[in-house]
């Protein structure tokens, strides 16, 4: 601490003898050399940025990078002395975004005098070549370039020092050199009035929160209640995780502020898996109970309880295995097939709020098609099954056990069948570049959950008196063989 003290009082003293001897204007000059500009440096002072990474300059025969001051207005500013402060700037909670200032490009950066970035937004400039080169195409902007008609005046935006860094950058694959900013997105200041806010950030994840707790008491109840854990059960269990992970997946993607961390790429993919895995679930309920349907019109001993583990095996391995080989054909058309469309959300900013999602990497529409055609076609043979059952049901006159147990099954598939597909249609509609079908969508969401719920467990009188004879008397749920097919043998009547 003597030797810090020591220090500043010679330094002190210096300066003192420096101003009676030299004068004051070179006492500030030699202040200006010691506390110039400061100026955040990407890379380190001999390197620059190549296709960004930082390299030595030497090895590229480059010439180191050179800042040039300009005013706001675009007028040359003259600063005698400034500092380099090398690193990455520290973004705290908020994300980080690559510019690219290639001359013509969309986006221009300018080194203000006070060690501040500007960065201009040309909404008309002609990028020719540019949007050829994958590096700039595909790699993370603040803003959405969008060259509309009346946006004659570029949008601008002001970085404070620290909150960006700068550098020399060169493209390899086009031997173009320009300049390369790595900026820290700005907060923005959130208009909790505007309906797409309220809509998007505030109760689209609610619903989706809900959805979740709905799909998990269904899947709750229908795996506790050992009268319920047949064949047809065990598929509405695992119906109802399928589309838990989905809601969970589609939930994380609704916070677009957490894309440094999360990669939106692994959430489509969970995303569309498991909505493929519920709709062929829903489609072997369906031939489940198309195929037995048609044996009890030939046989009156076909549902045998003991079978069903055995059969939830079967169904199980062709189930997964479809959706497992479908998952690798999409990711595979997405990598491998899809290199002509940029496979990146974006995001615009305005002065009052986030409009768009983010730019994060997702699953490319070839990708996607791959993922929802089965669910077309699983559509189309559900309504088969329903067609086809449905005579045969007509065609009976006496029904058992078996066509009672069948009937509530018939009925349930067909709710579920519909509500499902009206949600996935919505989901469809909601792709499109319409703020109303996009809200119908968070709206019919929770509707999905809701009814699912409603058909599952509140209209199934057996399962609402399960419950309160396991709830509300603890009394012991019968366990008989034969469950709840007994049931509808009595008419439904407990």
């Amino acid at each position: 601490m003597l030797l810090i003290y020591a220090k500043t009082f010679i330094i002190t003293m210096f300066l003192a003898t420096a101003a009676g001897e030299v004068g004051e204007d070179d006492l500030n000059d030699v202040s200006d050399q010691i506390y110039g500009v400061k100026i955040n440096k990407c890379c380190e002072l001999d390197e620059i940025m190549v296709d960004s990474v930082c390299r030595l300059v030497k090895l590229f025969n480059e010439s180191a990078w050179e800042p040039e001051f300009k005013t706001e207005d675009g007028k040359i500013a003259k600063v005698k002395y400034y500092n380099y402060i090398t690193g990455v700037p520290d973004c705290e909670t908020t994300q980080q975004r690559p510019i690219f200032d290639l001359g013509k490009s969309e986006d221009e950066l300018k080194l203000l005098a006070d060690g501040r970035l500007q960065h201009l937004i040309h909404h008309h400039h002609s990028v020719g070549q540019i949007k050829d080169d994958l590096l700039i195409t595909n790699t993370y902007s603040i803003h959405e370039a969008i060259a509309l008609p009346e946006a004659k005046e570029p949008s601008s935006y002001i970085h404070d020092q620290a909150k960006y860094c700068m550098d020399k950058i060169l493209i390899t694959s086009s031997n173009m050199t320009g300049q390369y900013g790595l900026v820290c997105i700005p907060e923005v200041i959130i208009n909790w009035k505007e309906t797409s806010f309220l809509m998007k950030k505030i109760l689209n994840p609610v619903f989706h929160a809900i959805a979740m707790v709905l799909y998990l008491l269904v899947a709750i109840i229908y795996f506790v209640l050992p009268t319920l854990r047949d064949l047809a059960g065990n598929i509405i269990t695992t119906i109802n995780i399928c589309l838990i992970v989905s809601q969970a997946a589609d939930l994380v993607r609704i916070f677009t502020e957490l894309s440094n961390h999360v990669s939106f790429m692994v959430t489509d993919i969970i995303l569309y898996i498991s909505l493929l895995g519920a709709f062929f679930w829903l489609n072997s309920f369906g031939f489940y109970i198309w195929k037995t349907f048609n044996l009890s019109c030939r046989s009156r001993n076909v549902f045998l309880r003991v079978t069903d583990v055995r059969k939830y095996c079967y169904y199980s391995s062709v189930v997964w295995s479809a959706v497992g080989v479908m998952a690798a054909m999409a990711i595979c058309a997405h990598f491998l097939l899809d290199s002509g469309t940029n496979p990146y959300k974006k995001m615009r900013l305005s002065n009052t709020i986030i409009l768009e999602d983010v730019e994060q990497e997702t699953i490319g529409w070839l990708g996607i098609a791959v993922f929802f055609t089965p669910v077309a076609f699983t559509i189309i043979f559900n309504l088969f099954f329903y067609v086809t059952t449905l005579k045969v049901i007509k065609r009976i006159n006496i029904y058992g056990r078996i066509h009672y147990k069948l009937k509530g099954c018939f009925d349930l598939f067909m709710q579920l069948f519909l509500i499902m597909t009206v949600a996935w249609l919505f989901l469809l509609l909601s792709w499109l570049n319409f703020d109303g079908l996009f809200y119908a969508h968070i709206v019919v969401n929770l509707l999905q959950a809701i009814l699912i719920f409603y058909v599952c467990v509140v209209r199934q009188s057996h399962v609402t008196f399960l419950l309160r004879k396991s709830c509300c008397y603890a009394e012991p749920i019968p366990t008989g063989e034969w469950g709840d097919e007994m049931t509808h043998m009595n008419g439904g009547n407990y």
